[in-house]
């Protein structure tokens, strides 16, 4: 059955794209193991890079794997699907370690082990979501049929569901929903997060409707959702080590 399906990712094109989501995942483990070794002060682990007291941050080594990822996959001949591979997981090791200090990038502040630093967190989550989907043959439905008027008016129509999806606080839901699309109507339909954009244009409204719709919308993010994100948070703390520190 596993020869079956590698024959399918070599004979779809896939099979590059497999290895660069191994990548980012054996990336982003190796990383997150090794800065809670460093965190945890085990004296046989390497520690940081501090030449000349400097510390490299290890998006720094990210930022390098994917250029020589990059630029050898340019290189290489779509047909040299071994070597294209290689290059492949090399750029998502790379892509890992850039997103692992995501919020590094974002906040132009060392909130690695803060709170502010789940969002690190979050976009590996992302990127591994995507390319798993992909790798599994689902397409973008913004993608599809896109060689007509009628395909491409469907796909900016799906495209507008998963805008307003997103601002409505369901990042997930709008994400999962380019490729089952079933989920940006119910997305785009249902009541937005209390705290997402949406909520704040038309919920804030003086009007008894807009009070009502607002009034659910909190006690949905009360009793359904916050429980979902206190177990995400708890599986990121097992996966990636707490985020405890203060802000500095």
């Amino acid at each position: 059955m596993s020869g079956a399906w590698f024959r399918d990712l070599a004979e779809s094109g896939r099979l590059p794209l497999f290895w660069f989501f191994i990548g980012v995942v054996c990336g982003f483990l190796f990383i997150r193991l090794s800065v809670r070794m460093i965190r945890a002060k085990v004296r046989w682990w390497p520690g940081n890079v501090n030449p000349s007291g400097l510390h490299i941050h290890h998006v720094v080594f990210g930022v390098v794997f994917m250029l020589v990822g990059g630029v050898a996959g340019l290189l290489i001949p779509n047909e040299e699907l071994f070597w294209s591979s290689v290059v492949a997981f090399v750029f998502g090791v790379g892509a890992a370690l850039v997103l692992d200090e995501f919020a590094l990038i974002l906040h132009l502040d060392d909130v690695y082990w803060q709170e502010r630093g789940r969002t690190s967190i979050d976009a590996v989550f992302v990127a591994v979501a995507v390319t798993g989907m992909l790798v599994l043959g689902l397409r973008p439905v913004i993608l599809e049929g896109l060689t007509g008027i009628g395909g491409v008016l469907l796909g900016a129509f799906h495209l507008g569901l998963a805008v307003i999806t997103v601002l409505k606080g369901k990042i997930w839901t709008g994400l999962v929903g380019l490729f089952v699309p079933v989920l940006l109507y119910v997305g785009a339909i249902r009541l937005a997060r209390p705290s997402s954009p949406w909520s704040r244009w038309r919920y804030a409204r003086p009007d008894l409707r807009a009070r009502s719709k607002l009034e659910r919308a909190t006690w949905r993010e009360q009793r359904l959702r916050n429980p979902m994100i206190r177990a995400k948070v708890r599986l990121q703390d097992l996966v990636a080590g707490r985020h405890d520190l203060p802000p500095s």
